[in-house]
């Protein structure tokens, strides 16, 4: 499984990655990860306008799009669009961050998992 990691450099620019995730055959139900230690599960919706100039996580942590896709920027300039059931691993808690916005015009939920 490919999952999107947003981290910052030495020099405070934010980077997008693609960490493969194995998953291991478990027959009958089917393939799973290794375990993955996590903290607090939080969940947050957000306006069809959302369009959030850049920022820094305020934590690592893992964000799936439950219902509808984002656009992010990181700090070179590169874009990439993440639809619905992707999942990020954000980590760039400090530099110059990412901005992030809907894809689509409509309310969004998501699920966050601190690290």
């Amino acid at each position: 499984m490919t999952i999107t990691r947003i981290f910052n450099d030495r020099h405070g620019d934010s980077h997008f990655e693609d960490l493969h995730i194995p998953l291991i055959d478990q027959g009958e139900i089917g393939f799973l990860s290794a375990p993955l230690p996590v903290n607090i599960l939080q969940l947050r919706k957000v306006a069809a306008s959302y369009n959030f100039d850049f920022h820094c996580a305020p934590q690592q942590q893992y964000i799936i799009l439950l219902d509808g896709g984002v656009e992010i920027e990181n700090s070179l300039g590169e874009i990439r669009q993440f639809p619905t059931g992707s999942i990020l691993l954000v980590e760039d808690t400090e530099g110059k961050g990412h901005r992030t916005k809907n894809l689509e015009n409509k309310e969004r939920t998501s699920l966050f998992i601190h690290l």
